[in-house]
């Protein structure tokens, strides 16, 4: 007799219906950012630490420790390294702040830590303009009785190293991932709120050269799934939109969002998913020479994958040709 593994169902008179979930991280790996030369960095939030990896040796070794639970990471227009140190995975070691360091002399700058006084309550992810100006996102996934703002909102970084509040409730519930377009005309949010009921939206603003957002639309609506976590754009201005979970973790999500890497048209329009096979995917990026490979964190792994067309990265953006996406 032949059995048939592919299909075997789960012993539910064995095991609770709900099956397997986790009961540990050994690892939490998060916003992944590559240089032209090849080397990644990417953070492990769950062990405190940045990590680098070289995709020329295939080596991977430990950059930053303790990283303050640095979670998103980008490189700026000069090439320099933002990192959002966050709030969770641990006990008060979280730095709440955006920090930039300069990779040829290690130095490292503060540049917020406080909006009104009160400590963020944990730098997600940033988004960095030609011209200088930053957007964070700082919502808090955590502990909530940690926080000192009693909002989660998104915030600029101008020029001058004033912060602006751009983006709060109720127009936006929890903002998560956070980019731009290729000619930095258009703003794109991930607003991702583990509640019943909650948006798992990705919204678009109109973004002006000062800063100024405004005309907020949705362009995507995960529905009741996981929605989105981290994103990335391509030079033809689609969206590469980590989301989905194997199996839902509570009453506030389902499974009907796969995992995988989700290319979105600026349109709205799903052009379809790159399927990945470990929970938990959380952020993405664009890396090679051609900016052809796309780097994924999710869980303990990063991974990575060839695409047909380059991405759009704002240190690289001199070698990009002119776009006309949105």
């Amino acid at each position: 007799m032949t059995i048939d593994l592919k299909h075997t169902p789960l012993p539910t008179d064995f095991v609770d219906p709900v099956g397997i979930a986790p009961a540990s991280f050994v690892a939490f790996t998060e916003g992944p950012a590559a240089t032209a030369d090849g080397i990644v960095y990417f953070s492990d939030i769950v062990n405190n630490r940045i990590m680098r990896f070289d995709s020329q040796t295939k080596t991977t070794s430990v950059w930053r420790i303790p990283s303050g639970r640095t979670n998103g990471l980008l490189f700026d227009a000069q090439g320099r390294l933002l990192a959002c140190e966050g709030n969770e995975f641990g006990p008060n070691d979280g730095n709440r702040r955006i920090t930039r360091t300069d990779m040829t002399t290690g130095k490292v700058e503060v540049l917020t830590s406080h909006y009104e006084g009160r400590r963020y309550n944990a730098p997600n992810d940033i988004a960095a303009c030609s011209n200088g100006l930053i957007f964070f996102t700082d919502p808090c996934y955590g502990d909530r009785a940690t926080m000192e703002l009693d909002h989660d909102s998104v915030y600029r970084i101008d020029l001058d190293g004033s912060v602006t509040r751009v983006i709060t409730q109720p127009a936006i519930q929890r903002p998560n991932g956070i980019a731009l377009s290729p000619n930095e005309r258009t703003l794109y949010l991930v607003d991702s709120c583990p509640v019943i009921g909650g948006n798992r939206k990705i919204w678009a603003f109109d973004l002006a050269s000062n800063g100024t957002l405004s005309n907020q639309r949705v362009v995507f609506d995960f529905g009741s799934g996981r929605g989105g976590d981290g994103m990335a754009v391509d030079q033809a201005g689609n969206l590469y939109v980590a989301a989905g979970i194997s199996r839902a973790r509570g009453p506030h999500e389902s499974s009907d969002v796969p995992p995988g890497i989700y290319i979105i048209t600026p349109e709205g329009e799903l052009k379809g998913r790159i399927p990945v096979t470990e929970d938990v995917l959380t952020n993405v990026t664009f890396g090679g020479d051609d900016l052809k490979t796309l780097y994924i964190t999710a869980g303990k792994t990063l991974f990575s994958v060839r695409v047909t067309t380059p991405g759009f990265v704002v240190h690289r953006k001199p070698a990009i040709a002119t776009t006309s996406q949105s």
